[in-house]
């Protein structure tokens, strides 16, 4: 059933979500603020979604998330039409009125599910498929929001840009993992460099070959933002600012994390408040100038 716009209950659900986003996602929330109000409120629904698949994922006791995360897959399946959670009513309406297949958050729960267990990866083949089901499918959802195209390139690049996205956030977060148990590097990389899982959950790695590695890992970051760089040229201009700021504050981590080596293990790379502004001023730039071009020297 589709909820009026008019709605308390939808209102108070889409407040919700918008808080939660505000809260816990600031790098994220900082580029959609540059969405129209409707397209906004819809990301922040899913954000939502997501968060909370993530945060049972990181829960404690191993059969309770399980128990949660078929719930989640039970009502996206729309199999338990009564369950109310937090966002739900906002997300059903941003999934109707955005029509977004319901196949990424499927494949984000089962991404979730791999997170209950001991993270091991033999192959990249292994985690690409990992950063797809809990990235590539956030992008996959964006791309809806903001108006994309109905074109296998189009996904294909989602895709893609979602793999970046998740690879510069297990490059940031190396050191944070591996205090929680977790290396997302998989063996047959680490073995290029002659680093085993074990010396990065103790901390007994020879540095100057953890450098390497990460610069290897920073260099196969860089290859699928490459391969996505056509995306928002795809995307409707009201839309594009958006996606070019979190390309840019995402790729500016990464670049923070190629500058640091193997100091991001000790010192999580972020960026400051200014790095962020000028972030999105290059969005604002770089789309203004596509209007031009698209709308003026096209017509010349």
């Amino acid at each position: 059933m589709y909820t009026s716009e008019s709605s308390p209950a939808l209102k108070e659900s889409y407040d919700w979500c918008r808080q939660l986003t505000q809260k816990r996602a600031r790098n994220f929330y900082f580029a959609i603020r540059l969405l129209p109000k409707a397209r906004r409120d819809a990301m922040c629904a899913v954000y939502a979604f997501f968060r909370q698949c993530d945060d049972i994922s990181d829960a404690k006791n191993v059969c309770s998330r399980r128990e949660r995360l078929e719930q989640w897959k039970q009502i996206i399946q729309g199999q338990d039409p009564t369950s109310f959670m937090p966002g739900l009513l906002a997300l059903r309406h941003a999934v109707k009125k955005y029509h977004i297949s319901p196949q990424p958050f499927l494949d984000l729960i089962d991404g979730m599910f791999t997170d209950l267990e001991e993270i091991h990866f033999q192959t990249f083949d292994e985690l690409y498929t990992y950063c797809y089901r809990v990235a590539s499918t956030v992008g996959l959802v964006c791309i809806s929001i903001f108006g994309a195209p109905d074109k296998p390139e189009v996904y294909k690049m989602a895709e893609y840009h979602g793999v970046a996205f998740q690879l510069t956030n297990i490059l940031r977060d190396i050191n944070h993992d591996a205090l929680e148990g977790r290396v997302y590097i998989p063996d047959e990389i680490l073995e290029k460099f002659a680093i085993t899982r074990e010396s990065i959950l103790n901390r007994t790695y020879n540095e100057q070959k953890m450098a390497s590695l990460i610069d290897y890992m920073a260099k196969l970051a860089q290859s699928y933002y490459d391969r996505s760089e056509f995306l928002p040229y795809f995307i409707p201009l009201p839309s594009r600012v958006c996606l070019r700021a979190m390309t840019n504050i995402y790729h500016g981590i990464l670049k923070k994390i190629e500058n640091m080596g193997v100091e991001t293990l000790r010192q999580k790379a972020r960026l400051s408040l200014l790095q962020k502004l000028i972030a999105i001023a290059m969005a604002y730039l770089t789309t203004w100038a596509d209007f031009w071009r698209e709308n003026f020297l096209s017509a010349n």
